[in-house]
């Protein structure tokens, strides 16, 4: 249990020199880990949601570039710079959406690109590995500060998908949001979507604020205007996979009907996270791509079939909020009240 409290959930971690990823597809009747010892293993565990969120996702590629490099190098070490091209591809082969992974592939090859002659170079990347993974957990805590800051309570919130301490190194976005506004006593109900169809908010979301001792309750998407109209709902907050430069959000799908819904009831909508989230080279939401994902998971259920024999599925994972419905971004550098392109620029230029 951290100094902040309510913060015990870590989804991964480096034991006995090799990966150890929490399986979040079986949450929460079991927790499982799974040992993941090559670069290739890594990117399977990304693409097939054993781990999830952005920040998490891009972790998980940079722990999967020190176990790339040490095979590589074990193999040949005059050889291993060429060679380990082919784990970062993989690496970034394995979710399209989430900018977290490509800014930490970028990280870890600039710092491959300083070895010379043939040093071994595991005990350097292993180091940037977990130093991406401790800030990622500081960022956030300064994060939740920040967001809690925002918040007059007590008050009920509701959030979307899972951005908590399973997301990311620790703490979390959102979350990490959630939980030093409740040690505050700012937040008196959580509520969580279930989000469809993987079930994040149901079985994670859920289960991370059980496991930390923060109550929670459950609601289906489709309630989430009725709620609001009830007056309890004060702020909802929630992640990012990316944001683009003018401050367009993409996230889970759903995010984008939650902003339409809370503009109308007036209720303020915060997209807590890291400036890695942040991509200037992306203009709007309009040019993020969007994850397409199998048909399976919107017509299934645990590998029973719901829907009747014959009907297709359109599965994206996610959309895109734009700016205007946003009232905050919330990073460890500071706040972007009423985001634009001026104003994500001003943030990501301060030091």
């Amino acid at each position: 249990m951290s100094t902040y409290g309510h913060d015990s959930v870590r989804a991964i971690k480096w034991r006995e020199d090799v990966l150890n990823l929490l399986d979040q597809r079986l949450l929460p009747s079991q927790t499982e880990w799974l040992v993941i010892d090559s670069a290739a293993g890594a990117a399977d565990a990304i693409r097939t949601m054993v781990v999830r969120g952005a920040p998490a996702i891009g972790i998980t590629a940079a722990y999967g570039v020190v176990l790339g490099a040490r095979r590589r190098y074990t193999e040949n070490p005059s050889t291993w710079r060429n060679a380990i091209e082919a784990d970062l591809q993989l690496l970034a082969a394995s979710r399209p959406t989430a900018v977290n992974l490509f800014w930490a592939l970028k990280e870890m090859r600039q710092a491959i690109e300083t070895f010379a002659g043939d040093a071994d170079p595991v005990p350097e990347l292993l180091a940037l590995a977990h130093r991406i993974s401790e800030e990622d957990i500081e960022g956030n805590r300064r994060m939740g500060d920040f967001g809690a800051d925002l918040i007059e309570g007590p008050c009920a919130v509701l959030t979307h998908c899972n951005a908590g301490a399973l997301a990311t190194g620790g703490y979390g976005t959102a979350l990490g949001v959630i939980r030093s506004a409740y040690a505050r006593g700012l937040i008196d109900t959580v509520f969580a979507d279930e989000t469809r169809p993987w079930l994040q908010g149901a079985r994670l979301t859920a289960w991370e604020l059980i496991e930390d001792g923060i109550p929670v309750t459950l609601v289906a998407e489709g309630s989430a205007s009725y709620l609001m109209a009830q007056g309890k709902v004060k702020w909802i907050i929630v992640g990012a996979d990316r944001i683009a430069a003018n401050g367009d959000v993409a996230n889970k799908i759903g995010t984008f009907n939650l902003g339409v819904i809370a503009r109308h009831h007036g209720v303020k909508l915060m997209v807590a996270a890291p400036t890695s989230t942040i991509d200037l080279e992306t203009p709007t939401g309009r040019d993020i791509p969007i994850e397409q994902r199998t048909s399976d998971e919107l017509l299934t259920i645990g590998g029973q079939r719901i829907a009747a024999a014959g009907a297709s599925a359109w599965n994206p994972v996610f959309d895109v909020t734009p700016a205007e419905l946003v009232t905050a971004i919330v990073t460890e550098r500071g706040v972007i009240r009423e985001p634009n392109a001026e104003r994500v620029a001003a943030l990501m230029r301060s030091t």
